[in-house]
């Protein structure tokens, strides 16, 4: 299915559908030349969606907008019916988007668990008026969080590596961690910016199992920008498909293998060969 400029799209329903982030009509232009035209999707309350494209096609772009790294020219995005564009990094973060990078950015000096309690959503240990005037609060709250800590080290098979600082785990450890930190700052939509990149074939299928896990547990809405789509196709329920800086199309990989738009964009079928027919 290809997708006009201007509609949400949900294939193959008529039902209302609940939105945990709709993007409509986005455009981005750099020097007089258009990075995103027109992007245009909603992603449900409750999936686990895939955003993918070949390289070029906007997709890191669509990603900076969404996240507030860059404002966009035109065009709107609503997080959970909120609007939040132009809105910055920081101010989208508390309002329950949380976005992960393709390369990990942990605190290198902290040890495993100091990077997720700081990671911690509203900690107000590190609020001045709770140290000056509700020290207690801070404390019991403080205890609270190295409990949560410690229970999502455990959930993600980090817990052995608590007292290790960041800086010497591996890659893949790292990119555990970074999943581990934005789980404690307990979000309603994540973002994973490509966080297959560079893992070896049994991690990526471990992410696979914590990113569902996460989803069926929490009620988390991801949005998983992926270049491997095999992963996406084993966990997303909905794919879409950015190329030159549009929507090109949206539906499950099955659907969108039939699709010769789609296939045309990853160079004529790369997709079957990537996917399987």
């Amino acid at each position: 299915m290809t997708v006009t400029d201007t509609e949400l799209v949900r294939q193959g329903s008529d039902r209302t559908t609940e939105y945990a982030l709709q993007v409509s009509d986005l455009r981005k232009s750099f020097g007089g030349v258009a990075a995103v035209n027109g992007a245009t999707f909603g992603i449900e309350k409750g999936t686990i969606t895939g955003l993918i494209g070949p390289n070029g096609a906007g997709k890191s772009t669509v990603v900076n907008l969404i996240s507030g790294s860059i404002t966009p020219d035109s065009g709107s995005v609503k997080l959970n019916g909120e609007d939040i564009t132009g809105l910055e990094p920081h101010e989208i973060g508390r309002k329950g988007l949380i976005r992960t990078f393709q390369i990990s950015r942990e605190y290198p000096e902290m040890t495993v668990l100091e990077n997720l309690i700081v990671s911690a959503k509203d900690n107000p240990g590190e609020k001045l008026f709770n140290v000056m005037f509700r020290p207690k609060l801070g404390k019991r709250r403080d205890a609270e969080l190295v409990q949560k800590a410690l229970e999502t080290l455990l959930t993600f098979g980090l817990y052995p590596l608590r007292n290790e600082y960041a800086a010497n785990l591996s890659g893949g450890q790292k990119r555990l961690l970074e999943l581990s930190r934005a789980v404690m700052a307990e979000p309603t939509v994540l973002l994973l910016d490509e966080p297959m990149a560079g893992v070896n074939p049994a991690l990526i299928e471990k992410l696979g199992e914590h990113i569902v896990e996460l989803n069926q547990k929490f009620g988390t809405t991801f949005v998983l920008v992926e270049h491997n789509l095999e992963i996406v196709e084993k966990i997303c329920s909905e794919v879409v498909v950015v190329a030159l800086g549009a929507t090109l199309a949206v539906g499950t990989m099955a659907e969108l293998r039939k699709n010769k738009a789609v296939v045309d964009a990853y160079l004529g079928g790369d997709v079957h060969e990537r996917v399987g027919s």
